[in-house]
């Protein structure tokens, strides 16, 4: 299909495919080696951040940089929903530092006040919810202060939209990018938008002009289908299988690469896709999100 544009990325991974932050016992014993030795081998350039990660800035930077790899960026766990702009600031001083020492560009911002991502027994339909339209515009507008100092050091606030948190579906991700400006860059998430209910080319489609960041993950619909009928926690749907790499679920991901080419995206393409590494593999399915993804820009860009 021809685009107007071109494709300038790199393609990253999270961990995730290998070792869990949330659920530790997936791939616990995987050490960072594997990982960070398996996905420079696939072809990644990069890689974001996990609980296996050195925590000091010059040690990050030299054990990915010993494989030939990048820092990509960071899961920054943010509070603005229930805290103030002050706490935030200085709760974020030394996750800010390791990145920009590491060249990030982009912060990932997930916020987790309230939020019922990680609690295994706790269905999706308890996520928490903002309630008038107040909420929203006082929230908006520590967004917008916080990604303003953000941006005064040199790095772009990238918001993630997340099952089982505050923005979850896409008329919350329609408000978000409503009420916030331009400090408030969002990360758009294939996966994440697809279980909320959207369809992830018409989302993207709305919102790329604030696009400053991809995560690539692929869902399984009959098992999205069985969650939402179960109303199933946001874990025990990953443990299920919900997720997986570009290629082997129901999202196309062409035209969603074209639509990005289209308006001259520039940064990264980062495969996360959290599952049972006993059950899908590490190598091979990094291999396959990458491979997809890879072929993908180059048939985009000619």
């Amino acid at each position: 299909m021809g685009t107007k544009g071109k494709l300038n990325v790199r393609i990253g991974i999270n961990p995730i495919s290998w070792t869990n932050d949330d659920l530790p016992q997936l791939g616990g014993n995987i050490p960072l080696e594997t990982c960070l030795s398996e996905g420079t081998e696939i072809g990644y350039e990069g890689f974001e951040l996990g609980n296996k990660f050195p925590k000091g800035p010059k040690e990050l930077k030299d054990t990915v940089g010993g494989y030939g790899a990048v820092v990509v960026s960071g899961w920054y766990s943010g509070n603005l929903a229930q805290g103030t702009l002050d706490d935030e600031i200085a709760a974020v001083q030394a996750h800010m530092k390791k990145l920009l020492f590491n060249g990030c560009k982009v912060m990932v911002y997930g916020e987790v006040a309230g939020s019922v991502q990680g609690q295994q027994q706790t269905p999706l339909s308890k996520r928490p919810r903002f309630t008038r339209p107040e909420e929203w515009e006082a929230y908006a507008a520590k967004l917008n202060a916080f990604g303003a100092y953000l941006k005064s050091q040199d790095i772009t606030l990238a918001y993630h939209h997340h099952m089982g948190a505050y923005c979850e579906s896409p008329a919350d991700l329609d408000t978000l990018m409503r009420l916030t400006d331009e400090n408030v860059g969002l990360l758009f998430d294939t996966g994440h938008i697809t279980f909320a209910g959207g369809n992830a080319l018409a989302e993207l489609k709305k919102h790329i002009d604030r696009v400053v960041h991809v995560h690539c993950k692929d869902v399984r619909e009959k098992v999205m289908k069985e969650s939402r009928e179960k109303d199933m926690s946001f874990l025990n749907s990953v443990l299920a299988g919900v997720f997986t790499v570009p290629g082997d679920g129901m999202i196309d991901f062409e035209p969603i690469l074209a639509t990005l080419a289209d308006h001259n995206y520039s940064g990264w393409l980062v495969v996360e896709a959290e599952q049972d590494p006993a059950l899908a593999p590490s190598y091979e399915y990094a291999k396959k999100g990458f491979d997809c993804l890879s072929g993908l820009v180059r048939k985009i860009n000619g």
